[in-house]
């Protein structure tokens, strides 16, 4: 009997001793590296972490780690600079939106002071341009100046203008051998009514039936004859030709002249 009690408390103590060393592997047993160490021999260091886990909780290795709960939150890293793909332009590559709208104040400058300096030279493609913003403003300011005057002449303005425009559009087609559009004829003899329209804002100031009206009226109608004939010229290449081309200019700026005086 007394032997029976002694193997069986032999056997208890093995059993708890069995039991207390599976408890400390247990606790020593690393998860991290579980299929690629033996789970029996208990990890008394941490293994190194490979360079590829350096930041990533999830692949860390090892106590030393723990999880931080950055699972959701995003790798806020400093995006790399915009390059533009090929073909692609900012908008410091984009024309202005006047040249946009075909409006070109170069052009108009030039055009401008060519008209106020007949004897100034300037280039073909300005002379044969088809810009209409400085004839529109210079036929509103004449019709306003005439109207300032005390008389309400607008529909003779455009409707002598267009006759004029278009006649002199058929005879410069059959004089010059490149030929003319209409635009061109409309840009250079709008931009030559300048000094009619100064004319007209003397108008305003006092009459011009007197014998210096006449004068003045006289030099305007030169003055514009003389320009609108260069330009025409200098844009279809008609330089023996000038006096042919400044006879029919002159009826039309002599009509807008007499508009003007009386």
């Amino acid at each position: 009997m007394g032997e029976w009690q002694g193997e069986q408390n032999w056997s208890n103590y093995n059993q708890q001793d069995w039991n207390q060393q599976q408890s400390q592997e247990f606790q020593q047993f690393d998860y991290g590296n579980y299929g690629q160490t033996d789970y029996a021999q208990p990890q008394s260091t941490p293994s190194p972490r490979p360079p590829s886990s350096q930041g990533n909780p999830y692949l860390a290795t090892g106590g030393d780690t723990a999880y931080t709960g950055s699972m959701f939150i995003p790798d806020l890293q400093t995006p790399p600079a915009y390059v533009p793909t090929q073909g692609a332009s900012g908008f410091e590559d984009e024309p202005p939106l006047l040249e946009e709208l075909g409006i070109k104040p170069d052009h108009i400058m030039q055009k401008t002071l060519t008209v106020l300096n007949p004897m100034r030279s300037t280039d073909a493609a300005i002379a044969g341009d088809s810009d209409l913003a400085g004839p529109i403003v210079f036929a509103i300011a004449f019709g306003s100046f005439i109207m300032f005057s005390g008389k309400l002449y607008f529909n003779y303005i455009y409707g002598i203008g267009l006759l004029g425009c278009l006649a002199m559009y058929c005879l410069l087609n059959l004089m010059s051998l490149s030929g003319v559009s209409i635009g061109c004829v409309v840009s250079v003899l709008g931009y030559c009514l300048l000094p009619i329209v100064a004319l007209s804002g003397l108008s305003v100031v006092f009459s011009l039936s007197g014998v210096l009206g006449n004068i003045l009226t006289g030099a305007a109608v030169g003055w514009c004859t003389l320009s609108s004939s260069k330009l025409f010229t200098t844009a279809l290449e008609m330089k023996s030709q000038q006096l042919l081309v400044a006879y029919p200019c002159a009826l039309m700026y002599g009509v807008f002249a007499l508009i003007t005086m009386f």
